[in-house]
């Protein structure tokens, strides 16, 4: 009996140990893609051995771990879904035995732990290490700068602290309620996280459709464009004789005003992109041009219509099954019984719609003009910059799991403590929050593929220069150094 106790320990021993061995390697080639991701935007500097050169190299990793966080956090719904096809496919199989419950289950708490350690500790401690200077009358030095960014963030902590406290009361006036917030690790970090979550979710409602319709643009931007009625030759003639002639007024004249050689220089960059499009075009083969680039269209456009009929489908479903609610479905388990209806197949397809959903939500963010100065910009962008942009990511990668079980893209269930956020059970969140989803997508899509017939309405009606579109990407005209609109 105390042998076959000891057995059983050495396996539980054995299996915890490949357990984190399978989950450091996985974290350590996120890490490894996320420093070369971070590196390749990052603004150089001297490579001096000063003090800021130590500061910036320490936020350069907090980051880089936050940004490997973010990947795992994209990563984490995928490969719940394959390893669970892959267990129902090969259930005996000797080689897949370290692929099981117990190792998804450590992943999503990991990734749920590690996200909240970001989010709150360390990417708060990498901004204000590096804006941090040290306490007047101290001595300078990384001591002093360590000592102000734990005040700080004990500070912060305290604020968020009072802040939820309040908030908590104010929606739930209980006093049971109230006295768990004492209970910092058991309800108020989880109940901050949720509240975190919530925040993700909603931003992503707003990126998300945004992107979904931005897609088109930047996969056109990305694709050679098939050649209908165009001569690239004479295109090509005309850009070449516009450059040439903003080349001579920046040469010409050596009295200019600042602004109006800033103004030049602008127009010809602008003039040397569309030139190097127009070679690229030129330089396309045939079936890149016509096929390449309608097949990526309609792919999208189908990618696109599924999510919006799958958030129907899941909306009739809220409606007539309680089931259908993301929190406490309780599934049948991992490697028990397929979540997709079509097996194999449909779990592919589950895993592609949401690596498209992110993406999507990715290029939204960014698309927003309250966002748009936010854009890292390769070798050129700040350490500050990149901290916000890590924590932009890690936001929404967090939340991307529970968006895709509440619009219905998924029915396999949210483990760890992303299946513990309270507003998941709100009946009437979860149908707002699909109803939003499944209306903004549309009507995102709607005036994409609608703006081309809007302008052309506009300009037979003679409002073409009252500027209604409002759409700045797809204006042609831009003011010439006295004011006036010029058009190229």
């Amino acid at each position: 009996m105390e042998a076959d106790e000891v057995t059983i320990r050495e396996q539980n021993f054995h299996s915890q140990v490949r357990e984190y061995t399978i989950c450091f390697l996985l974290f350590a080639v996120l890490y490894i893609v996320s420093y070369f991701i971070i590196t390749r935007y990052k603004r150089k500097a001297d490579e001096q051995e000063d003090e800021d050169a130590i500061v910036n190299r320490i936020s350069l990793f907090l980051s880089t771990f936050t940004l490997a966080v973010s990947a795992g956090a994209v990563l984490l719904l995928p490969f719940s879904i394959i390893s669970n096809e892959i267990l129902l496919s090969f259930p005996q199989n000797y080689y897949i035995q370290w692929l099981n419950g117990s190792l998804i289950h450590g992943l999503w708490n990991l990734a749920s732990l590690f996200s909240n350690l970001c989010l709150f500790v360390l990417m708060p401690f990498a901004f204000f290490f590096l804006e941090s200077e040290g306490f007047a009358g101290l001595k300078k030095g990384i001591r002093a700068r360590i000592l102000e960014t734990l005040v700080m963030l004990i500070l912060l902590a305290l604020l968020i602290l009072g802040i939820v406290w309040v908030a908590s009361a104010l929606i739930d006036n209980d006093a049971a309620s109230m006295e768990s917030l004492y209970d910092l690790w058991e309800f108020y970090l989880p109940y901050l996280y949720s509240c975190i979550s919530l925040m993700g979710c909603l931003l992503l409602l707003l990126c998300t459709p945004v992107g979904l319709s931005r897609m088109f643009t930047v996969m056109g931007q990305l694709l050679v464009k098939p050649t209908i009625l165009e001569d690239l030759d004479e295109q090509m003639y005309i850009i070449t004789l516009e450059e040439e002639a903003i080349q001579r007024r920046l040469n010409g004249i050596s009295s200019m005003v600042e602004y109006q050689t800033v103004e030049l220089e602008r127009e010809l960059e602008k003039v040397k992109s569309k030139k190097t499009n127009l070679e690229r075009r030129k330089k396309a083969s045939a079936w890149e041009r016509n096929l390449v680039y309608p097949a990526v269209m309609i792919l999208l456009l189908m990618e696109t219509s599924i999510s919006v009929l799958l958030v129907a489908l899941n909306i009739l479903y809220l409606l007539v099954d309680e089931t259908a609610m993301p929190k406490g479905s309780g599934g049948p388990g991992i490697g028990n019984a397929s979540l997709s209806t079509f097996g194999f197949v449909g779990a592919a397809l589950e895993i592609i719609l949401i690596f498209y959903l992110m993406v999507s939500s990715v290029v939204g963010f960014y698309s927003l003009r309250f966002f748009e100065n936010f854009t890292p910009r390769k070798d050129d962008t700040t350490m500050t910059k990149i901290i916000g942009n890590c924590v932009s990511i890690l936001v929404l990668s967090s939340a991307l799991p529970v968006m895709s079980r509440t619009l219905g893209i998924t029915r396999f269930d949210l483990l760890g403590d992303f299946g513990r956020f309270n507003w998941l059970g709100n009946f009437y969140i979860v149908l707002s929050y699909n109803l939003l989803f499944a209306i903004m997508t549309t009507l995102c899509l709607v005036r994409k593929f609608t703006s081309a017939v809007r302008e052309e309405l506009l300009k037979a009606l003679g409002l073409d220069k009252l500027h209604l579109s409002n759409n700045p990407r797809d204006s042609e005209t831009k003011p010439a150094a006295n004011g006036h609109q010029k058009t190229l």
